[in-house]
């Protein structure tokens, strides 16, 4: 295969809302530019993007897929990405080595809830960005509402290339703005006819080609005084201008499309040919110690990986953009992130599951690499001497968790392994061990991405998993001071143990003054591994107790604060003064103290009004305009603080403060409640006090459990 230069390759990532047609365009790219003969249905099970087991099974795209075409003497790189948020691991990486993005809108559907997201994606990489209206030979397909809702979206940098003379099932001709002529097609699509716009166009036609021709020339002073001198700027200059514009995003052009039927992707191709911007026009990329790295062919050979796939036969497949110099086939590289040495046995061009051996790749194209040994998605190879490591891509935090264990209890540890090998693959999986409840816990994106990986554990895998619910993170603390003493004495013959401590606790909060009443000499200060603190004051004098005893006694009181007695849950945020007690010459020893000192401290909790906290996450939640009542009365239900609403055109937020315990499963209900047109973000914001009368439940519930075991 030919190798192309740095001037020649474009990288474009296909983006939209579930349904909005990215992999049907893609398939119709591959298509125009020759490289087959027939183009494969998404009904039918056939296309080059979506060739996964999983993708045939489910009928959607549902990991990032690599292509290529090769249109008039220039490599476009395509990278089909899935339309569903819950996703966006795959999506979110390929944005990242994208040198363009191509946001696809539905012509019957305008921008939808998918849209946005997608574009809070784009927004913090700050790409150029292509809007293409598809499906406008739908029967309920409207552009120019499509294009009303964009501007209203993403403001008034959406600039129209194209506009269709008709839309709907007549939908055959489009006028072009930029080149001021109207293409003809046939039914069957293709290549179209040229011709002059009709009289009944003229005026419409030229008033958008002068809004076009000003777009072009604010984004550069030159072409501003060319303008104001000729009235006029030629297809040339118009390109320069609106390249400069979509690198500033100060341009969101608008082409047509129906994918479906090859209207208008021909044109759209060409454009990335001859206007997009190229990897070395792009700005540098930064580094983690805030250094650019310019993407240019003499520089040194520097990689970043953005995905990674495990195949039965080929094993580790690592895909990668080349973001400096020039790669070659049995080059050794250091992995920036690990330190350990890469050699690049094979380099390949990726077709979908096909792939195309080459010796080199030059800055800016995108390939892969077999059987790396120890790099993952998002790091980088560098020459050894020269190491640079680029920044990391920032995936979103996990919206669903689920306990997860073996069906089989003899498979756990190959659950485990599995999990992790699924977790090369897609990072925004999680997995963690819970150290209070015991339980492993799984992290994703929604119950479809949930779905996804249960689905490769049971036909990749061979191990049956079963999901819950997880524990809720419950917190003990006290609402007043209390004390208590216990005396541990036990002889059985010979030595015994013996050891008395009094205490007081109080409920502890940044600030507090001294203890009163007592003389401290000693204060521990301890940042509890499960949150919050313990302030633990020996104010022990006249030598009641030995000063070696002091960390038994802490011990004991750290034990019963990892189980609290109300509900078992670790308790926080308690002050423990030890101002008395008393020792015996030759049964004193640490285990009395420890024992000692936990029985006391839980007299003592027991008497300090003890307090029950939850968990209250902090949840963003984007649904329709129209669909927000039932969101917000859902909300309320869940003992929610709604905090804020705003939004714009058809997408409303809402931002709430929502008790961990009541969004197990959320994602799932939003998703009914919206159509599937809603997601949410959530993080942890706080503990909070328990309702009196959950706690009273919780505390009972609990000691029917204790009563059991």
């Amino acid at each position: 295969m030919k190798t192309y230069d740095d001037k020649h390759v474009k990288n474009i990532v296909l983006l939209g809302s579930h349904g909005s047609g990215k992999t049907t365009l893609a398939e119709t790219m591959l298509f125009e530019a020759g490289l087959l003969t027939r183009r494969g249905r998404i009904e039918d099970r056939n296309t080059v993007s979506d060739y996964t087991e999983l993708e045939r099974e489910r009928g959607c795209s549902m990991q990032s897929t690599c292509l290529h075409s090769e249109w008039r003497n220039y490599k476009i790189n395509i990278i089909d990405t899935p339309g569903l948020d819950e996703l966006a691991g795959e999506t979110v990486p390929a944005i990242h080595v994208a040198d363009t993005c191509v946001l696809l809108i539905n012509a019957r559907n305008g921008v939808e809830v998918g849209t946005d997201l997608v574009w809070e994606h784009i927004a913090p990489v700050q790409r150029p960005v292509i809007m293409a209206v598809n499906q406008l030979d739908h029967p309920q397909a409207d552009f120019d509402a499509a294009v009303a809702q964009a501007k209203e979206h993403f403001g008034g940098a959406v600039t129209v290339m194209q506009y269709p003379v008709e839309s709907g099932e007549g939908f055959h001709r489009i006028i072009d703005l930029l080149r001021m002529t109207m293409y003809v097609f046939k039914d069957e699509g293709g290549k179209p006819e040229k011709k002059t716009i009709p009289e009944a166009e003229q005026a419409r036609a030229q008033r958008l080609h002068k809004d076009l021709v000003e777009k072009a020339a604010e984004n550069d002073e030159r072409l501003m005084e060319h303008y104001f001198d000729k009235g006029e700027l030629d297809e040339d200059e118009m390109s320069e201008g609106l390249r400069a514009g979509m690198m500033a995003r100060t341009c969101l052009p608008v082409f047509c499309l129906s994918a479906l039927r090859n209207m208008g992707s021909g044109r759209l191709m060409g454009f990335i040919d001859n206007v997009a911007p190229g990897a070395q026009q792009m700005p540098a990329s930064k580094t983690v110690d805030g250094n650019d790295l310019t993407c240019r062919p003499e520089g040194p050979p520097v990689l970043f990986t953005f995905k990674t796939a495990i195949e039965a036969h080929s094993g580790r497949v690592t895909y990668f953009k080349v973001m400096s110099g020039e790669v070659r086939e049995g080059m050794e590289l250091l992995n920036a992130n690990t330190g350990s040495v890469e050699r690049l046995n094979q380099l390949f061009i990726p077709e979908g599951k096909e792939r195309k051996q080459v010796d080199r790749l030059a800055a800016g194209d995108i390939g892969a690499v077999l059987k790396l040994k120890g790099t993952g998605t998002g790091q980088t190879l560098c020459t050894k001497g020269r190491e640079v490591q680029l920044a990391p891509v920032q995936l979103p935090a996990p919206r669903l968790y689920r306990t997860v264990r073996a069906a089989d209890q003899k498979l756990e540890e190959r659950l485990h392994a599995s999990i992790l090998e699924i977790q090369q693959e897609d990072p925004s999986v999680t997995l963690r061990y819970v150290r209070e409840s015991g339980e492993q816990v799984i992290g994703t994106l929604g119950e479809m991405h949930l779905g996804a990986v249960e689905w490769k554990l049971a036909k990749q895998y061979k191990v049956e998993a079963v999901f819950g619910s997880p524990r809720t993170a419950y917190r003990e603390t006290i609402r007043k001071p209390s004390a208590a003493m216990y005396r541990h004495k036990k002889q059985t013959g010979g030595s015994g143990q013996f050891g008395e401590v009094h205490l007081r606790i109080e409920p502890w909060y940044e600030g507090m003054p001294e203890p009163t009443g007592v003389s401290v000499r000693g204060k521990e200060v301890i940042d509890l591994p499960t949150g919050g603190k313990l302030v633990f004051c020996n104010c022990i004098t006249g030598g009641v107790i030995d000063n070696r005893f002091m960390p038994s006694i802490l011990k004991g009181v750290m034990e019963k604060m990892e189980q609290g007695p109300l509900t078992g849950s670790p308790a926080r945020d308690i002050r423990v003064i030890v101002h008395d007690g008393k020792m015996h010459p030759v049964d004193s020893n640490d285990i009395s103290f420890r024992i000692a000192g936990l029985m006391a401290f839980k007299d003592a909790f027991t008497q300090a009004d003890p307090q029950l906290m939850e968990p209250i996450q902090e949840v963003e939640v984007r649904v329709p305009e129209d669909m927000l009542g039932d969101v917000m009365t859902d909300l309320q239900n869940r003992r929610s603080i709604i905090t804020g609403i705003s939004g714009t055109g058809q997408v409303q937020v809402i931002k709430a403060e929502v008790p961990a315990a009541e969004l197990d499963r959320y994602s799932t209900r939003l998703k009914s409640l919206t159509q599937g047109r809603g997601t949410h973000m959530e993080h942890f914001l706080v503990y909070r006090p328990v309702p009196e009368d959950l706690q009273q439940r919780l505390v009972h519930d609990h000691g029917k459990k204790e009563m059991v075991v």
